[in-house]
């Protein structure tokens, strides 16, 4: 079944209204017709399983059959603050990040970061990155659809942590040995320590990963990241690349808090 994203303001008296490129997308692209079903979100975590009614050129009109409890989201919101890899591979990293469950992603300034984007060029980013959000979110059938975040510094992204009153932070770094950090981390969550289940709008009890660039951290950023209450934990006994090891860590924690083990 097709997925959609509306507006809030769209939904209205049993009846929804798709508009702009999503609209031109279901007639030109899918060839949906009259009668088809649907299912569009609203992007604040509900769902609505729909039918087609009407389907012109800049518009559709669905009908609403039935709404349903959101069911693509994770009971806690998980923060991926990446560091910025070279080329295109954000691309990936957003795509496949809002598939595992991230609430969010941060591209996130490092001393070893490659790449450095100045303020119109993050601006570019950010919109491209965003689309690609959204258009995972869909094929993924997410009742959200993930924020991408201005490009920001490794302080600022450590006061975005404080302000929010994250619940845990991961840090991955290849210095630290042994899997007792992550154990003890996942236990955590198991136990109902903070983080817990949170509402989609509200601030606290959230989740972040936080992953080096190509070059890694440098140990002084690993040391104010502890300061900071992060942990350190490791991935293994091996190097993983940069787009690699926050898609390890969204995986355990997707499956952690969907009850897997």
């Amino acid at each position: 079944m097709h997925h959609f994203f509306a507006d809030p303001s769209c939904v209205e008296d049993g009846w929804i209204r798709i508009e702009g490129a999503d609209a031109a997308h279901m007639g030109k692209v899918l060839r949906m017709r009259p009668g088809e079903g649907l299912l569009v979100s609203d992007g604040e975590g509900r769902d609505y399983l729909c039918q087609v009614e009407e389907l012109e050129k800049e518009y559709a009109r669905v009908r609403i059959l039935e709404e349903r409890q959101a069911g693509g989201e994770l009971p806690t919101r998980i923060w991926l603050f990446q560091g910025l890899p070279k080329s295109d591979k954000m691309d990936l990293i957003v795509q496949k990040a809002v598939e595992l469950g991230a609430f969010g992603v941060v591209p996130t300034a490092t001393k070893n970061a490659v790449v450095k984007l100045d303020e119109k060029k993050g601006e570019a980013k950010v919109r491209r990155w965003q689309a690609i959000a959204r258009s995972a979110a869909e094929q993924s059938k997410r009742s959200c659809i993930p924020r991408v975040l201005p490009p920001m510094s490794l302080e600022e992204a450590f006061a975005l942590v404080r302000e929010r009153q994250f619940g845990l932070c991961l840090i991955p770094y290849e210095e630290e040995r042994g899997m007792d950090s992550m154990r003890e981390a996942l236990a955590a969550i198991g136990a109902g320590e903070r983080p817990g289940p949170v509402n989609l709008q509200e601030a606290g009890g959230d989740i972040g990963v936080f992953i080096g660039p190509e070059g890694g951290f440098d140990p002084e950023e690993i040391r104010q990241a502890i300061s900071q209450g992060i942990r350190p934990v490791s991935l293994g006994r091996r190097i993983l690349r940069t787009e690699t090891a926050g898609l390890a860590v969204l995986s355990l924690l997707m499956m952690k808090l969907e009850g897997a083990f």
